[in-house]
Formats: C-alpha cells, structure tokens, sequence
C-alpha cells in the first residue's frame, strides 16, 4: 500500500504519519513510498488505540520533566497485574461494568466481562475514568479482586454477629502424593477410581463430620497446571494439609504449594503420605522440608505438625482429623461468619449441564442462601436460585456458612473464584457472554501479535468451565516471545461440526478435554484437514504443546572457538588467499573452521581454512603445540606473528 494511500486513510498528513510510525513500533523509514499491506492492516486496524498510547507516553514524558504532579496525586492508584480480566478491573476501579466496555469500543476494542486486557491498554482507559493505574508486583499480582470484595462482605459484620462455623482445609501437594487417596480415605469414598492418570480433574469441595463437629474439605488438582485453582482455593481455606509422599520427598510442585499456602498466610501441617511403602522414609522427608522450605517438624523442635499417613491403609486419618479440629480451635476467632446475612461466597465449580443449563457450585462464606435468592456477580443479576443441592446430590432448602452447595437457576455459568452475593444488580445481557464463547479472542485481539511472531492456533472446548481456565493459564506460561499461543475460541461441551468451521476458518487446531467429538464433527474435519487432539489429563494436554513451541523455536548460530595459531611464516600470498605455516598455541584447529586475523589484538579480516596440512599431508585436526600450514580465503593481510583465531558458527535452540 503505498504510504500516501495509507494517510488518506487515517486522516493524517503524510510526513506526519512517517513521523509517527516509529514511535508506534513500525520503522519503515523516512523514504519509504510503501508500506506492507500485513503492517498497513495492522496499523488501521490499532490506529485509535495506537494514537491512545502514543498520546499516554508524551504525556508520561512531559511528567516526567515537568512539574504537572498535581495530576497524579489527585487520581486513585490502582496496582494491576500485566492481565486482568474486565470483570476484575471494573471491581478494583470500583468504575462500571458497562462504562469500562464503552471506553473499550470507543478504542476499537470489544471484549466481554471475562476477556483479558493488557497493562497497556488498563492503563489508558483506567487514565480516562480519572485513575492512575501501576504495574503490580508479582505477588501483589496473585491477588484477585474477587478475594478483595469477599473480605469487604465479611468486615462489614459486627463481631456480636459472628458465630463459629466449619473449617474449611484446602488439600495441596505434588502430583500423585495421594491428595486424592487422603480425601477418598476421608470421605469412605471411591473418587480415585473414576479419575484418569490418579490427577484430580475438577474442584469440588465435600464436608465430613468428625467427633461431632463438621469439617469442610476443598479438592483441589494435583498437578500445576491447576496452579490458578489452587490459588484461589488458598485464599478461600482456613487451614491447609501439605501431602508429601515418604517415597518421594520435597518436589517442584511440593515447593509451589507451599509457596501459595505461605502467601495466603495459611496454618497447615504436613501429611507424609504413603508411609506403607517399603521405600518410605519420614525421616527424609523432614530433612528435605527443612533443607528446602525451611518446615522445621514439631519433634525436631519446630512448629510445624508432621503427620506420618496411608491414605492407602487408612493409617493416621483420624489423627489427621484430631490435628486439623485442633488447629481450627486454635484459629477460632477467624473462623467465624453471620448465618443470619443473606449469603455471600466463592464459585468453585462452574459448567452448563445439558439438563439443568448453567450450574455452579458456590462455597458459603457468609449468610445462608435459600431457594428464590436473587444472584448477583460484580453488580450483575445472574438470575434466581431454582434448587439448592448438597455435595450428595440431594435438594437443600438451604446453606449455611462453609457448605459447599450447587445452584441451579441460572442464566449463565459464573467464571471459577467469582464472588457471589445476593442482591438486586443489572440484568446480565446473555448475547454478549455465554457459556460457548467466553474468554474467547477477538479478531481485534488477534492481530496484536508482534508481526515477525509465530502462533500456535487453538480452539479448546473442556467438560467443565474450571478446566478450560486452567488449560489457559497453563498456556499462558508455556509460549515464549517468538512463539506465541492464541486461544481463538472456547467452550463446554463436545466438539461439533460448528468447532471445525470455526476452527478452519482460523487456521487452528481443535483441543478437547474430557469431551468427545461428535462423529459429523470428525468427517468434516477428515474432509477439511483441521487437526482435533482429546485428553483426558490435562499435563498430557500441556507437555504436547510444550513440545510444539519447541518444534517452531528457530535456531539461532552460536559461535564456537576452538584455538589459535601463531603466524611463523608466509610460503604464498594471492589475490584473495594465502598459505601460511604456523604453531598452535591453545585449544586445537579443526577443518572447515573460520578465521579472524588478529594483530595487536585488532581483527584485521575475516576469512576461511580451505586446507590443513600437518608435514604436507591433510589433516583434520591439530592440536595445541603442534606446527601445521593453513590455506587461507580471504584477504591477504597475514604477517608473521599475527595470531589466527579458529572458530565455528553452531545452530542451537534459542
């Protein structure tokens, strides 16, 4: 597109266009006549936002040499992580839903609640509504607004109002520790054997009683594809149990879970599991705990418990139990709630279910929630309580503080860690978020991928919506800057012929978890060539896509040197060779090396070793101390005494 053609249609003078582009991150030269109809695409495409930017970094550039302060004080300082979804910026901001999608769309931008922004763009529409918004920290990063807005319901009630309710205890640890075995040993239940590859593929959360007093236990998955789950699960937890296995010790995700039970400020005590091994060492595994988390055991003077189990066995449950109402007495005046509020609490489970539509199941935190409740989330009206049930599956009329409940009734199915209250908000408007498109990337999206990146296509459709969330974050940490991964769209259920179109007309491979793909779904993607992969464990999911960045990293040359050769004397000197004799005086020589000249330490030329020769005859290899003549191509600066350093370029992955 000629560069003219491409002002006309922005609106702009010519050499005020070139005069920009730079600043925008599109060098395409005072000169040029031209520009690339890809880049020129991109440039109409992002012009507004561009422009927004450009402006934003003046300003912050005329603030920072000016004396404008007063600006900036006056604004409300908002700390962001580098994503954060429109639902959470609207909460932190305290601005509306609907005002933060205007100023989105004023910027050809058009997202849903769910969908992710960038720091860059949070910046720009937070400094619009009058806030001046900061990169967050990393771990000022983990903490959602939902967490926020949940602890502002629970501050607001009197102390005369709080009552003691149920423990909740989050279960953490490395995968295949038995997480699951100790919650199956807990509840006399057989969850292990309907779970493909031992992982624990959904939250879900479950209450026992034990000498008379109710505890509630949150499952969460084992393995760190989950990591965004068990975060949330933490920030909603009383206590936490830390399941090691005694065969296995302290491992990367052993390290993880403690890290985020140490950040949501979490009591915990230590399960050492599959003590019934013959392999099993206690002993070890304290060791390694202290040497490595700095856990110091209760009998080794600290103040952690560590309790020796077999979830397997059923050996040292009950003293499990005892250890956990024990530690809740000890945290009692925080394990508290109002059962007479009208109910407030965290999704942990979230899908639409081809009978009852969208469900959820919300963990109580505070109040009671009954049949007929209006629900609100983040001001919206999600629709009534239809039906309450409990984790057995049996109607409830209603729930109380620290029970798990599923709610049926309503229009559409809440993000996992969404706070829910109840109250009268907006209606929710279904045609821009429902439950086969949420999260999913706009076309305006897209293109934000800087133009010499490759991308990797995805449309994924999970069982669950919790699934779906952990698959994208996990993706989310796996691309790199030259390769990027793009979720095209998502959804529940199982694949059909729609996903194929959809996902050819995208160029993009079709991912399912724990779906199946109908059998017209898989003839048009035979006759259209459009990839579908299923899992049923999400690490497998995760470790294939893993391998598939790798495959498109380039390789990048790195140089190799191997010696150098002292120049003792010149026997023949042409146009654009030479041949030369000479000691090597480290490392060694190899043929097919490249050669820089060097004299007083100054590269003098560059060139090429045609031959080796060691007493006339060809060689390989020669090695320190050893005299050899070298044919040389390139330019004849060799002198006696100049100093001939060998060197290979290697490809290797970036």
């Amino acid at each position: 597109m000629n560069i003219t053609e491409l002002a006309r249609i922005l609106k702009i003078p010519t050499q005020e266009l070139r005069d920009k582009l730079p600043q925008l991150g599109f060098d395409i030269g005072q000169k040029a006549i031209k520009v690339d109809d890809k880049i020129a695409s991109r440039i109409i495409n992002h012009w507004p936002i561009l422009i927004k930017q450009l402006a934003a970094k003046e300003a912050a550039e005329k603030k920072a040499t000016a004396t404008e302060t007063t600006m900036v004080t006056e604004k409300k300082a908002i700390k962001i992580p580098n994503f954060i979804s429109v639902r959470d910026f609207s909460t932190l901001t305290g601005a509306p839903v609907n005002k933060i999608l205007a100023e989105l769309m004023k910027n050809s931008i058009f997202s849903s609640l769910n969908e992710k922004i960038d720091f860059e763009t949070a910046a720009i529409i937070g400094s619009d509504l009058g806030f001046n918004v900061i990169l967050a920290e990393t771990n000022e990063a983990d903490i959602t607004a939902e967490t926020d807005l949940m602890q502002e319901v629970l501050d607001r009630e009197t102390d005369a109002d709080l009552k003691p309710r149920p423990p909740i205890i989050v279960v953490m640890g490395h995968v295949d520790h038995g997480k699951t075995k100790l919650l199956d040993a807990i509840r006399q239940t057989n969850v292990v054997a309907g779970e493909a590859g031992g992982i624990t593929q959904h939250i879900g959360a479950y209450q026992i009683t034990h000498k008379n007093k109710i505890i509630t236990f949150i499952d969460t998955p084992g393995h760190e594809a989950f990591t965004a789950m068990r975060n949330r699960g933490a920030k909603i937890a009383d206590i936490a149990i830390l399941v090691v296995a005694a065969d296995d010790g302290v491992k990367p995700q052993t390290v993880e879970a403690y890290r985020i039970i140490e950040a949501a400020k979490l009591p915990f005590v230590v399960a050492i599991n599959k003590i019934d091994k013959p392999e099993a060492n206690s002993e070890m595994v304290k060791r390694e705990l202290g040497e490595q988390l700095n856990i110091i055991p209760e009998d080794w003077g600290g103040k952690i418990v560590c309790l020796p189990i077999s979830a397997k066995n059923n050996t040292g449950i009950n003293e499990l139990l005892d250890m956990l109402l024990l530690t809740a007495e000890m945290e009692q005046k925080n394990i508290k709630a109002n059962p007479n509020a009208t109910a407030g609490g965290t999704i942990i489970e979230s899908h639409v279910d081809r009978g009852e539509g969208p469900v959820a199941t919300v963990l109580i935190q505070n109040g009671q929630l009954k049949v007929g409740d209006p629900l609100i989330f983040n001001g919206l009206l999600y629709g009534k309580v239809r039906a309450l049930k409990n984790y057995f599956g049996k109607n409830i009329a209603l729930a109380t503080p620290a029970m798990p409940v599923k709610i049926i009734g309503l229009k559409m199915a809440p993000a996992i860690g969404d706070i829910m209250q109840v109250g009268a908000g907006e209606k929710v408007k279904i045609r821009k978020i429902n439950s086969q498109s949420r999260d999913t990337m706009k076309p305006s999206e897209e293109k934000k991928e800087t133009a010499d990146a490759k991308s990797i296509n995805l449309l994924i459709k999970s069982d669950v919506l919790g699934s779906g969330e952990a698959i994208e974050g996990s993706l989310a940490r796996i691309e790199t800057p030259e390769i990027k991964i793009r979720i095209v769209n998502k959804g529940l259920g199982n694949i059909t012929e729609g996903d194929v179109s959809r996902a050819q007309a995208s160029n993009a491979k079709l991912i399912g978890f724990n779906v199946k793909v109908t059998p017209l779904a898989a003839k048009l993607a035979r006759e259209t060539k459009v990839k579908i992969k299923t899992y049923g464990i999400i690490y497998e999911l995760i470790n294939d896509l893993k391998a598939e960045v790798a495959s498109l990293v380039e390789l990048e040359m790195e140089r190799v040197d191997s010696g150098r050769m002292k120049v003792l004397a010149i026997f023949r000197t042409e146009k654009g060779s030479q041949i030369v004799g000479g000691r090597i005086i480290d490392g060694k020589v190899e043929a097919k090396s490249l050669i820089e000249v060097k004299r007083d330490k100054e590269i003098l030329a560059e060139g090429k070793l045609i031959k080796l020769q060691v007493a006339k005859q060809d060689v390989n290899v020669v090695e320190t101390n050893q005299e050899c003549g070298v044919s040389y191509e390139g330019k004849p600066v060799i002198k006696a005494d100049d100093i001939l350093q060998f060197y290979k370029m290697q490809k290797k992955k970036k």
